[in-house]
């Protein structure tokens, strides 16, 4: 936790925080609530990693101020519950740990809500189990440096999509490798964003006390 609170953090605001579930009864209702992933009941641990803007509204009302919150404040929540779980990861990671994240956690945000009864300005944003990996898989292969760093500015459409040639044959051979389909990565991409997930998203965060809108 030490580790993870080292990564860096807008102005201080440190606004995130990590629920530990230990009861594995409310593990086992987590495994339905994420597709039916059962490594979240099976790992050692499962962290559920919040956006948390609460203890920033608590000192406003102390001091007698208005919390402004605005998609910025909504914004930065992410952003730092995202560097700290990373930093976490990594610290891990080093200790011999495995990890993997948990983005099912938002398949039915009012229901896990219910189940952590997590106050309003906390926004559940992704889960993390950690254990002792029982395999080393070769690594998932990722896009290669010149499709993601740029010198002055963006490279045209056509540009970035031929950039993608080479990596659409090595992710295909990896999942090939793995016992799966094999496919290119710009197939599984063309597939993924055919249609929107989790529409529910910006009812449920509203609903919890975050602003989306304009502001």
């Amino acid at each position: 936790m030490r580790a993870g609170q080292m990564a860096s953090t807008s102005s201080a605001v440190q606004a995130y925080c990590a629920i530990n579930i230990t009861d594995m009864a409310v593990r086992e209702r987590l495994v339905a609530l994420t597709g039916g992933q059962e490594k979240v009941a099976a790992c050692g641990a499962f962290l559920v990693i919040c956006g948390d803007e609460r203890r920033h509204r608590l000192i406003a009302a102390r001091a007698g101020t208005r919390y402004a919150g605005n998609l910025e404040s909504f914004l930065v929540a992410a952003i730092d519950a995202t560097l700290f779980a990373q930093n976490l990861s990594v610290a891990l990671e080093s200790m011999g740990y495995g990890i993997c994240y948990i983005g099912g956690v938002r398949n039915d945000l009012p229901e896990v809500d219910r189940l952590l009864t997590t106050p309003e300005g906390v926004f559940p944003l992704f889960g993390l189990c950690v254990g002792v990996p029982d395999e080393t898989p070769e690594a998932r292969p990722r896009l290669p440096v010149s499709a993601i760093l740029f010198d002055d500015r963006c490279p045209s459409d056509r540009d970035s999509l031929a950039a993608l040639d080479t990596y659409d044959a090595e992710y295909s051979r990896y999942l090939a490798a793995r016992g799966a389909a094999p496919r290119a990565w710009s197939e599984a991409m063309a597939r993924k964003f055919s249609a929107a997930e989790r529409n529910g998203l910006t009812a449920y965060y509203e609903s919890k006390g975050a602003v989306l809108g304009p502001g």
